[in-house]
């Protein structure tokens, strides 16, 4: 029996999707999320499902962040967006950072079906228009390829510090001394080719739905050089 992951944060939307697989598939198992943390320990233990049915903007994400974690810790987990976001370069995007499909919220639940039928047959789906989209930027590349570089862990702390959060309040958060998160800060940044905390933040940025303009800032050597 297959096993399929959702991660949403919308009830609705994930009746809808549970309604879906269960026409296509009606014996395969579903276990549901609704923001990043149960997001992060639903694939925990299950990293061997066919398929996980990731949300854009499911709660504690930064933009893609969340899909390049994941694949770079899960590779063999195929994942597909889901999302309210259209636009022809989102969806390229979410491509390129290694989703095997991208399923608009708009759709209706046939093509849904089929979405999800092409990918578990190890296919991509997406709409027409993502593949007629410009490829995403080097820049944005290698951003992701840095944060592929960090730890669980590390990574975690980054998305607590894209929130705002001092060191002492992460040390709080994930049960460890503040000098475990100063060694995490130290290594992130190292990784991310940034000086400081708030330069970590902006380059994370990069990878938001609708990143900034431009920061004015140039990230350093990327890991390879810093080993």
């Amino acid at each position: 029996m297959p096993t399929l992951l959702i991660a949403d944060d919308h009830p609705l939307f994930r009746e809808a999707l549970r309604g879906a697989i269960g026409r296509l598939l009606p014996s395969a198992t579903l276990r549901e999320a609704e923001d990043t943390d149960g997001l992060y320990a639903m694939v925990e233990a299950d990293p061997d499902a066919d398929l996980l049915l990731l949300d854009l903007n499911i709660p504690g994400a930064n933009g893609f962040s969340a899909l390049v974690y994941l694949r770079a810790q899960y590779p063999e987990l195929p994942v597909v967006i889901v999302s309210a976001r259209e636009e022809p370069a989102v969806m390229r995007r979410a491509l390129d950072h290694g989703a095997m499909g991208f399923i608009p919220k708009s759709a209706d639940a046939q093509v849904l079906g089929e979405a999800i039928r092409q990918v578990l047959d190890g296919n991509r789906w997406a709409p027409p228009a993502a593949g007629a989209a410009p490829a995403t930027s080097p820049d944005e590349q290698d951003v992701a390829e840095r944060i592929r570089e960090l730890t669980p862990q590390q990574f975690r702390v980054l998305q607590m510090l894209a929130t705002g959060l001092l060191n002492k309040q992460i040390a709080f958060e994930l049960g460890v001394a503040e000098a475990t998160v100063k060694a995490h800060m130290s290594a992130i940044l190292r990784k991310l080719g940034a000086s400081n905390r708030t330069q970590a933040v902006l380059v994370a940025g990069r990878l938001a739905v609708d990143p900034p303009d431009g920061d004015g800032f140039e990230a350093g050597p990327g890991p390879a050089a810093a080993r």
